[in-house]
């Protein structure tokens, strides 16, 4: 959806991007890390209400560093 701005479930084009953001307290759509965070935007379909959140490819390391374990 993202880069087609075409909904994979009903085949819309009306399609809204919902930036993440971080507020006060560790509110908004982002994901902590120890003295920062990393924003999860939201794409979502106004057609049938199918939703996706995406990670900016630059931001993916950060995360890596922080979560990544060998358990999987």
């Amino acid at each position: 959806m993202r880069r087609t701005i075409t909904c994979p479930k009903c085949g819309s084009h009306d399609i809204l991007k919902i930036p993440g953001y971080s507020g006060a307290y560790g509110t908004g759509n982002n994901i902590p890390l120890t003295f920062s965070v990393v924003k999860v935007h939201r794409y979502l379909c106004c057609g049938c209400g199918f939703s996706e959140e995406w990670i900016d490819k630059e931001d993916i390391p950060r995360l890596k560093k922080k979560y990544q374990t060998d358990k999987f």
